[in-house]
Order: structure tokens, then sequence, then C-alpha cells
């Protein structure tokens, strides 16, 4: 089991000793997703997969928390705003603008890339540097304009 899936799990044993529902609920669904890969893929996932789990989660809870905030439902975006932090816990210290944009900087370097076509090449690079720790759509923006 790898060591984010412990503290996973750990997680849940200790929201269920504190009889806290909505944690509780939010780490099941966290815990049922791994399974679903593990199972739909048939693979034991890693810790750097699960970070994509948790990444893809926090990125659909955004979606939903800013539908919900644009449409007056301030109740519903409240629980969308507690289920991303609970995420949140699990996913390692984000990067700050700067240590993205030297991510950022060095990929460029190291693949050579001069001009918009070989953004991909920077991005193979970039991503998995800043998986769960930063937002991709940032870091797309920052390539596009160290290339454009």
């Amino acid at each position: 089991m790898s060591d984010l899936k412990k503290h996973i799990s750990d997680s849940l044993k200790t929201a269920m000793r504190a009889k806290e529902k909505a944690r509780v609920t939010i780490i099941r669904t966290i815990q049922a997703e791994i399974k679903r890969v593990e199972v739909d893929e048939r693979i034991e996932v890693d810790d750097a997969r699960i970070l994509v789990i948790l990444d893809k989660m926090v990125k659909q809870r955004k979606d939903s928390f800013q539908q919900f905030t644009d449409g007056g439902r301030e109740d519903l975006a409240d629980i969308e705003k507690a289920e991303m932090e609970v995420i949140a816990e699990f996913l390692p210290q984000p990067l700050t603008e700067d240590e993205v944009s030297a991510i950022v900087k060095a990929a460029i370097e190291e693949t050579g890339a001069r001009n918009m076509q070989q953004m991909g090449a920077v991005m193979a690079i970039v991503k998995p540097q800043v998986q769960g720790r930063a937002d991709m759509g940032v870091v797309s923006k920052q390539v596009k304009a160290l290339l454009g």
C-alpha cells in the first residue's frame, strides 16, 4: 500500500472516531475513486497516480463551486468548498508562482524549445513535477507566455 493511500485510510479512521460525518463522506469518496481506477485499469495505484486523482477531484469541485456561486446557491457552494479543503489536505504543499516559473524555465532550457509547436515537449517535463501542486491552467499560461 502506498504511503498516501495509507494516510487517507488513517484519516478516515480518525474522522470516524471523531464522528465527523462530512469529512468521513468525502474521504470515502476519495477511496472510492481510487478503487474505481484500480478496478477499471487493473492496477495498484501509486502515490503519483493518487495525486492525479486528487487533483482531478479538486478541479471538479472548483468548477462546481464556481457554477453554484454564479447561480446564487451559496449553500451548495459551501459544501463544494468544504470538500475541496478536505481533498487538499492530502495534496502536497502548493508551489509558489516563482517556483512554477523556475520549473517552466528549466524545462524550456532542457528541451531547447523556441516556439509554441514545442509546448508539448515542455509540458511533458513540467507536468510530473507540478502535478497536484499547481493549477495546470496557470502553468500552461506561463509556458505560452515564455514560448509565445
